[in-house]
């Protein structure tokens, strides 16, 4: 898929693929964690002769700028990215799309751009929604240690492992639910590949470590702690999809618990045998999950 690089408003520069119509509704894309635009590639393909498909490699990840520091990526500023992107492209209005980190992201895009209408519908893939993670964290076993892994991404004690060996190490020690057998085994390398930027390894562990969730260890109490509430966000009222891969071993279906209480107007379509990646290990599944939703609520 061919990118063109983009300045934004703030100065920070993503590398963007922007294909299909461009008269036509437009799909904007959001990676997660530690993919890039191509965690979207089989919707691109599927959806890109009747939408305009924008899908940016999000900051901090490869060839997109990569400021070092902790305090770029705070939530705000990658929330703010993407307007600054559709603003750059000259998208007025837009569906957002949003898998794993990217998918957080998108329910504060969602969630920012409701009330004045730039953002119409909302599609997120295993990402669970900020008003409802925090809590299962702190008293749900599963989820809580399914995140242990955050605890060693925010260690800075971690940075001599990532400086040495790139964070395909780090991956290697922290995360416990990755599937290797279901990916392309050319995806695959170039990831590898990819991971050997160590600027970009700590930009993306920086979306981690600018996060304000709280992972407890597993010897806490699983209790809510005295004095903590979500976070005050409206509900979502616009129309929003939310596909959800049975099997993710990093969240637990019981993310989808209590949604439909701050999601006024949701679809959630339940994907049987698949992992944490759903984009690309069940295409079908997401495509024709969305050309159901969209279609329906064009």
């Amino acid at each position: 898929m061919e990118m063109q690089r983009v300045t934004l408003a703030n100065g920070i520069e993503l590398d963007v693929v922007d294909t299909g119509p461009r008269d036509a509704p437009v799909l904007l894309f959001l990676h997660g964690f530690p993919e890039n635009h191509r965690t979207w590639r089989h919707q691109i393909a599927h959806f890109s002769d009747r939408f305009r498909c924008i899908a940016p490699d999000q900051r901090g990840y490869r060839g997109s700028s990569k400021p070092q520091d902790v305090a770029s990526y705070t939530a705000d500023k990658l929330i703010g990215d993407i307007f600054l992107l559709a603003d750059a492209l000259g998208v007025d209005t837009f569906t957002i799309v949003g898998h794993d980190w990217g998918g957080a992201i998108a329910w504060g895009i969602a969630l920012t751009g409701q009330a004045s209408g730039r953002v119409t519908r909302a599609v997120i893939a295993n990402a669970p929604h900020p008003m409802t993670f925090q809590k299962l964290l702190y008293t749900n076993p599963a989820q809580r240690e399914a995140s242990q892994y955050m605890r060693g991404f925010k260690d800075t004690a971690n940075d001599a492992l990532v400086r040495e060996h790139g964070l395909a190490a780090l991956l290697l020690q922290e995360i416990k639910w990755d599937r290797a057998d279901v990916m392309e085994p050319e995806e695959r390398e170039a990831l590898f590949a990819d991971w050997q930027d160590r600027d970009a390894a700590f930009g993306m562990l920086n979306w981690y470590r600018a996060s304000s969730v709280d992972v407890p260890p597993m010897d806490a109490p699983f209790a809510i702690p005295e004095g903590w509430s979500p976070p005050p966000l409206p509900p979502l009222t616009i129309p929003t999809l939310v596909i959800w891969a049975m099997d993710d071993l990093a969240l637990p279906p019981e993310n989808l618990d209590g949604l439909d209480e701050i999601v006024t107007d949701m679809t959630v379509v339940e994907v049987r045998d698949c992992g944490h990646f759903i984009p690309w290990e069940a295409p079908v599944a997401v495509n024709t999950a969305m050309d159901a939703f969209l279609a329906r609520t064009a």
